[in-house]
């Protein structure tokens, strides 16, 4: 927690906090007005959204709810109709978001998830990265980032050399260390790294809705033995899932900062007793000892 601690937001004096708000579900549902305002009050003052997010309607309840301590990092995508994710397209992504949120600059800004385009098209004149580079040369963002899918898509990004901060999901949890690669190169080149989904789409939260699947998609029988035999550790500790799941990534020191995904004003409020749970140092030496996880379904 202290290489965290240290981290600093690109382009302010303020100091990077160890717990990022992931709203991309907000604006899918009737009512998310009262989940972004609460978003604002609430002791983590770190947002993570993007352009396609509620096709658009996260940035949008984000920029009418945003007051001032609350910082806001977001995320370029491609033309949502034709798949278009040229340097042309980025622009326009930029201007859209800053416009819904009512900023002029941002302290993060990532490539989100471009498969339509391969890694030498983003980086050929006129495509998605020379534009990410152009905006931070003219001091629109302060710092550029990697968002995306698939481990060696990232660590082919990565290595590009281009990038200030990577943020990798479902790779990296309790049950998963398929992003060790990614944390690795990031470590090497002093990027801040963000994990997201450190519950893995759920089934490390304890919602029975999600208990056979991992990162979206079903689990094998191999690998749902594993998660049963951390959901025993955890009981026989007496450490809740979710907060051993949490607390996986927040100890992690070459993670700056885990992304929570937040859908309801409930799983907001229950946030800080998950972050303040403190796990027995027995647990993670027993977790250890159950060895390398086995595949799980994300590529």
């Amino acid at each position: 927690m202290s290489e965290q601690q240290a981290r600093r937001v690109p382009g302010t004096g303020t100091a990077l906090e160890a717990v990022t708000l992931g709203t991309s579900s907000l604006g899918r549902h009737d009512g998310d007005e009262r989940l972004a305002r609460a978003l604002m009050s609430g002791r983590f003052r770190q947002l993570d959204t993007s352009n396609e997010y509620a096709g658009g309607r996260s940035e949008t309840l984000i920029g009418q709810a945003l007051t001032g301590g609350v910082t806001v990092f977001s995320k370029a995508d491609r033309e949502p109709e034709t798949g278009v994710f040229d340097g042309d397209r980025v622009m326009r992504s930029f201007e859209e978001t800053t416009s819904r949120l009512g900023v002029e600059t941002l302290p993060i800004y990532h490539l989100h998830d471009p498969f339509t385009i391969t890694v030498r098209e983003a980086m050929a004149p006129g495509g998605a990265v020379p534009a990410l580079v152009s905006l931070r040369e003219q001091g629109l963002v302060a710092a550029i980032g990697i968002a995306a899918a698939g481990g060696t898509l990232v660590e082919e990004y990565i290595r590009t050399d281009a990038f200030d901060a990577v943020l990798t999901h479902n790779r990296y949890t309790l049950v998963d260390r398929r992003a060790e690669e990614i944390l690795r190169l990031a470590t090497e080149r002093d990027m801040t790294v963000f994990n997201a989904a450190p519950f893995g789409g759920g089934i490390l939260s304890g919602s029975p809705r999600h208990a056979g699947r991992y990162g979206y998609r079903p689990i094998s029988p191999e690998f749902g033995a594993h998660v049963e035999r951390v959901r025993e550790l955890c009981e026989r500790h007496g450490v809740a899932l979710a907060a051993a799941a949490l607390h996986f990534s927040l100890r992690e020191p070459r993670v700056h900062s885990t992304v929570v995904g937040i859908t309801s004003v409930q799983r907001l409020e229950g946030l800080d007793a998950l972050v303040d749970a403190v796990i027995p140092e027995e647990f993670w030496d027993d977790l250890a000892a159950l060895g390398t996880p086995p595949p799980s379904p994300v590529d």
